[in-house]
């Protein structure tokens, strides 16, 4: 029986990509740490955010690199800078659900 998601036996091609100096890094130390061959890391990464493509709506998918024009990068840049504190209804949202002893809600 074979279930969804899995891998059947198939002949495999070779691709060729390039990827940034810390990417190569990471994926180096994540096949090391857990014992896999480079190349079965990133066939199952690719896997996966290629079905995650397929069954989410595009409106939740975030990409990871977010490319913006000069000038919305200097008024992103300016509105970090100003650092206002956050309101009563601010403190009131991120507050609500989590516990006095853990800050990230888990006790």
């Amino acid at each position: 029986m074979v279930t969804e998601g899995a891998v059947m036996a198939t002949s495999h091609t070779q691709i060729s990509v390039s990827v940034s100096q810390e990417t190569k890094r990471r994926l180096n130390q994540c096949a090391q740490l857990r014992g896999v061959r480079k190349s079965d890391l990133v066939e199952s990464a690719l896997r996966h955010h290629l079905q995650a493509l397929h069954d989410l709506p595009a409106d939740v998918i975030i990409p990871p690199r977010l490319v913006v024009s000069r000038k919305s990068g200097e008024r992103i840049l300016a509105r970090i800078k100003k650092s206002s504190k956050p309101t009563a209804a601010m403190k009131a949202l991120f507050g609500r659900g989590r516990s006095a002893t853990a800050p990230n809600g888990e006790d």
